[in-house]
């Protein structure tokens, strides 16, 4: 039986084959996010229009096709920001239902300013002090990278 199926399989032409894979596999969102870090120790935070479940968190969007996660949020921080990313590093792969968050951690390079309409305003928080309406999950991710990283 396998090898019925493997040889029909291998007949079909791989444009049929990926689509066959496509329509029968879950389907999920991928996004990148970043914990941006200044010379003062603190993170950038945004206030965003369209955020689910709270305005202030992490800058970052969602991967388009054929682009990498660092790609994604070098391009999104610079859309939302302006600023450029430095010593950009992988910190954690999530996933949440049928969503997977790619986290980095950077350093500023720049001083970041509103350049996006899905941005209500921007700032510079310490850890101990963050925004009230902040998703529980985002601080705790804050708190654990300055708390190893102080």
């Amino acid at each position: 039986m396998k090898r019925s199926i493997r040889k029909i399989w291998r007949m079909l032409p791989p444009a049929i084959r990926l689509q066959i894979v496509r329509t029968t596999q879950r389907k999920f969102t991928v996004s990148a996010a970043a914990l941006i870090r200044n010379d003062s120790g603190e993170v950038l935070l945004l206030n965003h229009v369209l955020r689910p479940l709270s305005g202030w968190g992490l800058p970052g969007g969602f991967v388009d096709k054929g682009e990498q996660p660092e790609e994604t949020i070098r391009r999104e921080v610079m859309e939302e920001t302006g600023i450029r990313l430095a010593d950009l590093s992988l910190l954690r792969v999530r996933t949440v239902n049928k969503h997977i968050e790619v986290l980095f951690t950077a350093v500023a390079a720049g001083e970041p300013s509103v350049m996006s309409r899905e941005i209500f305003e921007l700032g510079w928080f310490s850890p101990g002090r963050l925004p009230d309406e902040m998703s529980t999950a985002q601080k705790t991710i804050i708190k654990e990278v300055f708390g190893a990283v102080n």
